[in-house]
């Protein structure tokens, strides 16, 4: 029996490059019959295979298109289109602008464009871009990470969680995490880079996102290769005074 809760699974949240047992960003968001995977790592696909098979897959929201988080899409689409998957129709795929050509100019083999349109029904996100999917709302914002990014609410049946994707500290962030039963954010960096913008949080900014949006708990992820998760949710813990977990590669949590 499916359960209505909300729910978080974690597939992988290595960066920048998948490790022996955890791969790069990658989660399965489930509530009722809805699942929905947020973003597509590599090495995500397989792991999202322990839990639903990609046809059963009811959307895929994906961060921006670094590949850390975007390059199982391509294999996906191979699934898709050219293996034992059978769609019923092109899986919805939110992504940031341009996401289709990007697509379709790495799996382009010939002078006909790959039909990328075949295997996803593709939307492109904008700042305050909505969404309903089956029993979830999706809510996205842009963020602040270099490039086109986006920050994501999904709520259902009030209960709420918020995933930064990849961002410095944003106010766009901390407006979308307001008030939410869980925020899953990446704590990247180690310290704040004393040249150039600001790409990604530290453990301590985690910890003040989740205070300053009064998070009821927060999850660290995407955690650089120079902390520890140990020391990455320690730091954040400094400034939050919620609890705080490590979103371990398998870990399913529970929200609201």
């Amino acid at each position: 029996m499916t359960s209505d809760l909300l729910c978080l699974t974690v597939l992988g949240c290595a960066t920048p490059y998948a490790s022996v047992d955890n791969p790069c960003s990658g989660y399965l968001v489930s509530s009722g019959e809805t699942r929905v995977w947020m973003d597509a790592g590599s090495g995500t696909l397989a792991q999202l295979q322990r839990h639903v098979r990609l046809d059963e897959v009811d959307a895929i929201w994906i961060s921006h298109l670094h590949a850390d988080h975007s390059a199982d899409l391509l294999t996906a689409y191979y699934a898709a289109l050219f293996a034992d998957i059978e769609l019923a129709a092109p899986i919805p795929l939110y992504g940031p602008p341009g996401i289709a050509d990007r697509l379709a100019r790495f799996l382009t083999n010939s002078s006909m464009r790959s039909p990328v349109e075949s295997a996803f029904a593709i939307h492109e996100l904008y700042d305050g871009h909505q969404a309903r999917v089956g029993a979830l709302t999706l809510t996205s914002r842009a963020v602040e990470h270099g490039i086109p990014a986006f920050a994501v609410r999904i709520e259902a049946e009030g209960q709420s969680l918020v995933y930064s994707g990849d961002t410095a500290p944003c106010a766009n962030l901390t407006q979308l995490a307001d008030g939410c039963d869980v925020l899953l954010c990446e704590a990247e960096s180690t310290q704040v880079p004393a040249e150039g913008d600001q790409v990604h949080h530290t453990p301590e900014d985690t910890g003040d996102t989740a205070s300053a949006a009064l998070t009821g708990r927060l999850i660290v992820t995407h955690v650089g290769r120079s902390l520890t998760p140990q020391q990455a949710v320690a730091r954040a813990s400094a400034r939050f005074n919620g609890p705080v977990d490590y979103a371990a590669p398998g870990v399913t949590f529970s929200i609201g």
